[in-house]
């Protein structure tokens, strides 16, 4: 029987420089079952698109509880790794990252990402102060090994998602932001909101653990990615995105030609059903 801790040992063996673990973010149980069938090692859920199916707004904004719910019928669902997106760890303190990270692993998951952005910004800027952000990092490290898990913590650095700072010394800034992130206790360190192939090499080259990226239309193909050194892909919410999009179309089409062209290529029902049954009977 697979334990937590050797889901745990899989998902960390899966993170190697130039042949990155691709994480083709979930929001659901039907979408983790789609992207596991479709061959992936390892099931990622989306902030955004875990709370928009939830009914709330991205950004901090759901509670602790529906989220952790989620990421355990997820991690029931699945036989793969299953690594959780907790925003800034739903909570105002260390503590209440630590109480956080036993929930997650009360729910199955043996990863989580942790975003240093400040849903409600202070006057210091839209980013935590590295001290404070080390502490949270720290106390999700000391609530794992407490409870003998070596949890993936993936420390999400927003430097560039959020253009802080003057353009020239970001990349200084983030490498430092990462190292001391790397020393609180995180296992890889996860940069969105860049893409450009000599910013992903530094990054890459600069931080002394596996980066991760995030990508989507526009974005370099995996390869290349992979011949940068990063270690890690996300697809984050661009999937949910495109799954509401379609929603969006086939709505629109119907009101307006009343045809049926936006729906023409669907999951059939008997595969996705045979999917769901069959996460259902290994639970």
């Amino acid at each position: 029987m697979t334990t937590i801790n050797d889901k745990a040992e899989q998902f960390h063996a899966l993170h190697r420089r130039g042949e990155p673990v691709i994480l083709a973010n979930a929001w659901d149980v039907a979408s983790a079952c789609v992207v596991q069938d479709a061959g992936a090692k390892a099931v990622a859920t989306t902030s955004a698109g875990v709370a928009w199916s939830l009914g709330a707004p991205d950004g901090d904004r759901l509670d602790r509880e529906s989220a952790l719910a989620l990421i355990a019928r997820v991690a029931r669902a699945v036989h793969v790794p299953v690594t959780a997106d907790i925003e800034e760890g739903f909570g105002a303190t260390p503590a209440d990252v630590a109480e956080t990270i036993r929930g997650v692993l009360a729910a199955g998951a043996v990863g989580v990402n942790i975003e240093d952005a400040l849903h409600v910004p202070s006057d210091d800027g839209p980013l935590r102060a590295v001290a404070d952000q080390t502490r949270r990092i720290a106390a999700a490290r000391q609530a794992a090994a407490a409870a003998g898990v070596r949890l993936f913590i993936n420390a999400r650095l927003d430097t560039y998602l959020l253009s802080v700072g003057d353009p020239d010394g970001r990349l200084d800034a983030t490498l430092e932001r990462a190292a001391a992130y790397v020393a609180a206790g995180a296992s890889g360190v996860f940069v969105p909101g860049v893409v450009d192939p000599k910013t992903v090499a530094a990054l890459a080259d600069g931080i002394d653990a596996p980066l991760n990226v995030l990508t989507g239309p526009g974005a370099p193909p995996i390869p290349e990615l992979a011949a940068l050194g990063v270690a890690r892909v996300s697809l984050g919410s661009s999937i949910a995105s495109a799954a509401y999009g379609l929603v969006q179309r086939a709505t629109r089409e119907a009101f307006t030609t009343g045809t049926y062209e936006a729906i023409s290529a669907p999951l059939d029902y008997g595969t996705l059903n045979k999917l769901i049954a069959q996460s259902v009977r290994a639970q």
